[in-house]
């Protein structure tokens, strides 16, 4: 199994609805600017599993790596050959993305949450406690 193109996917999603939305304002203003289909689609796209299938064919083409090796050798043993290979080939690494990103999301999740915690925690730290320093008096 090669992961090259799983990864090039994953990476290109988190690109395109993760990350770009946050630097500045124009990436949002270059959306609403598209044809009302285009943005439909970038819209739709969203779910991981959906953009994985398509940026694993189109890189499947781009590259002509495999996730699935074994497929590649389908046209011989079969008589609907290549498409249904790259086809196969696509579903299973839309899978992989899918499950990717989700882990990724699960993973983030429990690190924000860590980190707002440790944050809380350092701060209660840093305020002076007055009960205590009224008892250190006394």
């Amino acid at each position: 199994m090669h992961l090259e193109v799983a990864l090039m996917g994953l990476a290109i999603h988190i690109l395109i609805w993760d990350k770009l939305p946050e630097w500045g304002s124009w990436f949002p203003a270059l959306i609403e600017r598209l044809p009302r289909p285009l943005r439909y689609l970038y819209d739709g796209w969203q779910c991981a599993y959906c953009f994985g299938f398509w940026i694993s064919l189109s890189l499947h083409a781009f590259t002509g790596i495999w996730t699935l090796s074994a497929l590649a050798g389908i046209d011989s043993r079969a008589g609907f050959g290549t498409p249904a290979a790259w086809f196969l080939d696509a579903l299973a690494t839309g899978t992989i993305i899918y499950f990717a990103r989700h882990a990724l999301g699960a993973l983030s999740w429990g690190a924000a949450k860590g980190y707002f915690a440790k944050q809380e925690f350092m701060a209660s730290l840093a305020e002076p406690d007055h009960d205590s320093a009224a008892g250190a008096i006394s």
